[in-house]
């Protein structure tokens, strides 16, 4: 196989990539990846330049690596900054760094890419040799591959890269057939605080729409955009994602793309942005432009629950942070990052660094789950998972 690096998706066949990228995870999909780079989401100006690593053999793309030569840390929801600050005290340059991930998305999704003829676990090794050594010959100090799965993972850790972990909330479906099937294996009080919070909601005269992005209309789409933005507006900054972006994803991505719509009479009060996935559902962005009492987290979370709960569902990823999705339903669940650091120096103060962080968010995570509302012999008895 030979090595050849990708600077825009665009020169790729996308039936080709897709091969690669397998049918589960919409972000790193061919539609939503070349969505980004043609409406100038990702590119040199946007920060996430594309670097793509493939393999190659006589049928084409063997494997990949969805890599981005990036200048800053901004959109990626693993934390590097004082790393990078670490390295410009002592003189030395942090950036550009290498990063492995789906851009401006904190879900947990493949990033070592194998063609499925192919022996996984002898291709694998060769596509990270093959990182490592675009790495190496551009100087790099340090390479990312940011919410890999447990066998990405797991490869990454036998070829001596360091591993972080950090703390989500995720919902699961445990085959519940209604919303009120799933609110009956919560204890009482918490019960009736969701049912509540549902129907104060409700009372409000609020009605809820779905379109998914092969149905919804230019104007709804400028609602939930102008929504979506308000929402970035009132932190300071402007959204990674452009109106064209969800344009352009609805065209090409269609029913993996979904909007619900919170309506008040004619108007459109509040949207949610959510992709679904094979068997999973993913929350990723929200805003409203009047005050409803509980109309965030119906608009959110028991809209995005109700859905996967008809849809047949397996799991529902709403995004980071928020410790209130768990009195909701939402468990807490770890999440990983994989870092490769050149420098020994650096590698063994991360390393030791990573060690205390990850004993915190092991025990922050135990002490959250004992706050979940289900009935106590419903309550998760696996341990979190671990290296």
């Amino acid at each position: 196989m030979r090595i050849e690096t990708v600077t825009t998706l665009a020169s790729l066949d996308a039936r080709e990539w897709n091969a690669v990228a397998g049918t589960s995870n919409p972000f790193v999909s061919h539609e939503f990846l070349s969505s980004l780079e043609r409406t100038g989401c990702v590119g040199a100006r946007a920060g996430w330049e594309p670097h793509f690593i493939l393999l190659r053999d006589a049928a084409g793309i063997a494997a990949a690596a969805p890599a981005w030569l990036k200048n800053q840390s901004y959109g990626e929801f693993v934390f590097d900054f004082s790393w990078a600050q670490a390295y410009a005290r002592h003189g030395l340059a942090y950036y550009p760094k290498l990063v492995i991930a789906a851009p401006f998305t904190p879900a947990t999704g493949p990033r070592l890419l194998v063609r499925p003829d192919l022996d996984r676990a002898s291709v694998v090794p060769r596509l990270i040799a093959a990182v490592e050594s675009c790495a190496d010959a551009m100087g790099l100090a340090t390479t990312h591959v940011l919410f890999p799965p447990a066998e990405d993972r797991q490869a990454l850790a036998a070829a001596g890269w360091l591993l972080r972990r950090d703390c989500q909330f995720h919902w699961s479906n445990r085959g519940y057939s209604s919303f009120e099937d799933f609110l009956a294996g919560f204890t009482a009080d918490k019960r009736k605080k969701a049912r509540r919070e549902r129907r104060r909601v409700a009372e409000s005269g609020i009605r809820f729409e779905t379109r998914l992005g092969s149905d919804i209309s230019e104007s709804e789409l400028n609602h939930a955009w102008a929504l979506h933005r308000g929402t970035f507006l009132r932190h300071g900054n402007e959204p990674y994602l452009s109106r064209a972006f969800f344009a352009e994803a609805a065209r090409t991505m269609g029913d993996s793309l979904m909007f619900k719509l919170a309506c008040h009479g004619d108007d459109i009060v509040a949207a949610a942005i959510f992709f679904i996935g094979a068997d999973t559902l993913y929350g990723r962005y929200w805003g409203s432009q009047d005050e409803f009492h509980s109309l965030h987290f119906e608009t959110c979370y028991h809209q995005g629950v109700e859905f996967c709960i008809e849809r047949g569902l397996a799991s529902f990823e709403p995004g980071t942070q928020g410790e209130h999705k768990v009195s909701r339903g939402f468990e807490p669940t770890l999440t990983w990052s994989a870092h490769r650091i050149a420098d020994p120096r650096f590698r063994a103060a991360i390393a030791d660094y990573l060690q205390r962080e990850g004993a915190s968010v092991d025990e922050y995570a135990a002490a959250v789950r004992d706050h979940v509302p289900f009935r106590s012999e419903l309550r998760p008895q696996d341990p979190l998972e671990l290296p």
